[in-house]
């Protein structure tokens, strides 16, 4: 008597946790779509907003990289070719050739320096030494904003996107309290909706705010190294008018 009541408990409880499973699995879905079905509507305000961050981020990553590498690419042809042309010192020549490569960050700061040195037709005085380093400042100083320009959209959402899946986070918890309170059938489908949506916007943010960070660090190491050529280019030209002045 006593083993038949404990195997119809036990056939009992089985049945119980079976159907206790089915009804969360009948509740909720894990897809993209079912759990976006799931959200409330500030969840899904944040995941929009995170996804048009990402996209944005995407966005200045690629155009900093075609930016960069189209400059690094012109640079390395144009500071040979500049070299000869001021080694016969023929300051025409020298600004055509800067002239043709538009996206090299040395050929901007390059030009700016010639141009002012070539003003005063060549003539290599202390104050047209003078002018030209100032050219060459200001050239330096447009030259490095162009550079870092979009940057401080990837620190910003570097820095937020986690803050704002933490938001999205909460607003998930809230729902799944919400759901436990007026869910009146029992299973684990009640609040996986809830936590499952609070899970997604906090990885939703990880996601869009690691990358931006590592592409903001790279960036910003490769415009340092872009400032350290411009200030040696910036120098060598210098010392040349310089050299030239005592050539006279």
């Amino acid at each position: 008597m006593i083993l038949a009541q404990l195997a119809h408990f036990a056939s009992h409880s089985v049945s119980s946790l079976a159907l206790f499973l089915q009804e969360g699995e009948q509740t909720v879905s894990f897809s993209p779509m079912g759990l976006w079905e799931h959200m409330g509507f500030l969840a899904k305000t944040v995941a929009v907003v995170l996804f048009v961050e990402s996209i944005w981020s995407l966005a200045v990553m690629i155009d900093r990289y075609i930016y960069f590498t189209a400059a690094r690419k012109q640079s390395r042809e144009f500071a040979p070719k500049v070299a000869g042309a001021l080694k016969n010192a023929n300051l025409a020549e020298a600004i055509k050739i800067a002239d043709r490569s538009k996206k090299s960050h040395l050929a901007e700061v390059v030009t700016a320096g010639l141009q002012e040195f070539n003003a005063s037709a060549g003539a290599a005085t202390e104050d047209t030494i003078a002018s030209s380093g100032r050219a060459l400042e200001r050239a330096e100083a447009i030259v490095h904003a162009k550079l870092k320009r979009g940057l401080s959209v990837l620190a910003t959402i570097g820095a937020t996107a986690p803050f704002v899946g933490l938001f999205g986070t909460v607003c998930g918890i809230l729902n799944a309290f919400q759901q436990i309170a007026t869910q009146k059938t029992s299973g684990i489908g009640a609040v996986a909706g809830g936590i499952s949506e609070a899970l997604v916007t906090t990885a939703f943010g990880l996601l869009v705010a690691i990358p931006a960070v590592m592409a903001f660090n790279y960036f910003t190491g490769r415009v340092e190294s872009f400032d350290v050529e411009m200030d040696n280019s910036s120098s060598e030209l210098v010392d040349y008018f310089i050299k030239q002045s005592h050539k006279k």
